[in-house]
């Protein structure tokens, strides 16, 4: 049998592709609006006398967070493209990078058409904001964002459109991450439909809940109390990792696992991608501190010793339990300590920074290396392993390392359970956050890859899955082989 015998298919595998699509260009026309109409839907904050002017923005702290935004921008692609893709057979290597690609591209336009306005506009009742900056309607190029009702500001040395942007980065990756749990079994077009309605429904709450004015777990509102997340270990690792979970029981298992597992078809190209990651990651940390100060500073060094000191765990428990140091353990461990992390960066000192990276890597080695054996899920390339229970960890351990004091993060009202007298206090504030986010995501997910299954069918056919995404789902191939 011939390969254009294996992959001509009777029917097109990507029907929800244009619907995607469709369903992304469909909405513009509705946002688009008058002078009159984009004025209504104004905030308060710009007739404020309070408000910041053009003067406010620092050249500085603008060009820091810009330089974030492209950060975050490498760590999809190539980043996580080539970490993934060097993980997986090499039948479905192209698959892996067209599936980061595709995000990157998708995600963009529904963060400009609507997802930005979900995530941080003006909150209504803790849970989401609204459309008032839909298209980026009251969106400034020039001027910071301000909330007149709370007098609370995202970045008011920056203009809110590059606040915009940088977040925008966020948005891309976090569903980039869940690719680790299916990789090698889902359809593109499916694949396509699900990110844009998980980013939708699933990311944006959450992200609003933490990060937006007003949200029911944040730090922004008029007390200044609420759960420590300084750069996405709730909005995006708990939330990504545990949608993969969730992605992974409602596709089931790879052909032939556990019994037939496949070693990374290229470990160069995961060690590339892990280094464009933790090269990324700075910014991803550092700019959250959204300006040039101590802060940012602060995040980049925590964020570094974190991930040094959890690929070095890492590789000690590899020769502990299985007598050799591995660099896909080193890889691992690096990994998880950046995720770890990150929740972590803007509130803890070095020493907190050693604590969070040698506790991940013990707890995700547990989980990667022994609880997925024993419960025999599939976690393709150990995105719940990694992110999931990393991120579980990072949120929670930032309830215990952080500092509470002005020197790492002037914003910290309460110190961290081994800090400050309402330590408790803050501890459990992150785990009620991490809590809800596991409760909303594994839900909202699984109702979600539901759905979605009614309309196109998500899992790969025997065949395809056979032959391999690259030439059954794009008709290319990563590598040209000669018998």
């Amino acid at each position: 049998m011939t390969v254009s015998m294996l992959v001509a298919p009777t029917r097109p595998a990507f029907p929800a592709v244009p619907l995607a699509i469709v369903l992304l260009l469909a909405a513009a026309p509705c946002l688009a609006a008058d002078p009159a109409a984009a004025s209504a839907l104004a905030p308060a904050a710009q007739l404020a006398p309070a408000a910041p002017t053009e003067a406010s923005v620092n050249s500085g702290d603008n060009a820091w967070v810009l330089t974030g935004a492209a950060l975050v921008f490498l760590m999809t692609a190539p980043g996580l493209a080539l970490f993934y893709g060097g993980l997986v057979r090499k039948k479905n290597v192209l698959s892996v990078l067209m599936q980061c690609m595709i995000i990157m591209c998708l995600v963009s336009i529904q963060w400009v058409l609507f997802g930005y306005s979900l995530a941080f506009g003006p909150d209504h009742g803790g849970m989401i904001g609204g459309l008032d900056w839909a298209g980026l309607r009251n969106v400034s190029a020039a001027v910071p964002h301000f909330d007149a009702a709370t007098g609370l500001t995202y970045a008011g040395t920056i203009p809110h459109q590059t606040f915009m942007i940088f977040q925008m980065m966020f948005a891309v990756i976090t569903p980039g991450l869940i690719i680790g749990a299916f990789a090698e079994r889902m359809r593109f077009g499916a694949f396509c439909v699900f990110t844009l309605l998980w980013s939708t429904l699933v990311y944006d709450p959450v992200a609003h809940w933490v990060w937006g004015v007003g949200g029911i777990l944040g730090l922004m509102n008029s007390g200044g109390h609420g759960a420590y997340d300084f750069a996405g270990g709730t909005v995006v690792h708990v939330n990504a990792g545990v949608a993969a979970l969730a992605c992974a029981l409602f596709l089931g298992r790879r052909m032939g696992y556990p019994d037939k597992t496949s070693p990374p078809h290229n470990l160069p190209f995961a060690v590339i991608g892990a280094g464009l990651l933790w090269f990324g990651w700075f910014g991803f940390n550092a700019a959250s501190a959204l300006g040039a100060g101590k802060l940012a500073t602060s995040a980049f060094v925590a964020t570094h010793i974190g991930a040094a000191t959890a690929g070095l765990t890492w590789a000690v428990m590899d020769w502990i339990f299985i007598k050799r140091a591995t660099l896909l353990g080193v890889i691992t461990g690096a990994v998880a300590g950046l995720v770890a992390i990150t929740p972590a960066s803007g509130f803890v000192d070095v020493f907190g920074a050693f604590g969070v990276g040698v506790g991940v890597s013990v707890v995700c080695w547990f989980f990667v290396s022994i609880v997925k054996v024993k419960l025999g899920y599939d976690d393709s390339l150990d995105a719940f392993g990694v992110h999931g229970v990393g991120g579980m960890w990072g949120a929670i351990a930032t309830g215990l390392f952080a500092t509470g004091t002005a020197a790492v993060n002037s914003a910290m009202n309460d110190g961290g359970l081994f800090y400050g007298p309402n330590g408790m206090v803050q501890l459990l504030r992150q785990f009620k956050a991490v809590g809800l986010t596991i409760a909303y995501s594994f839900v909202a997910t699984t109702v979600l890859l539901y759905a979605v299954n009614l309309l196109f069918k998500l899992r790969a056919t025997q065949r395809e899955e056979t032959v391999g995404l690259d030439l059954t789902q794009h008709r290319e191939a990563g590598y040209t082989v000669i018998d």
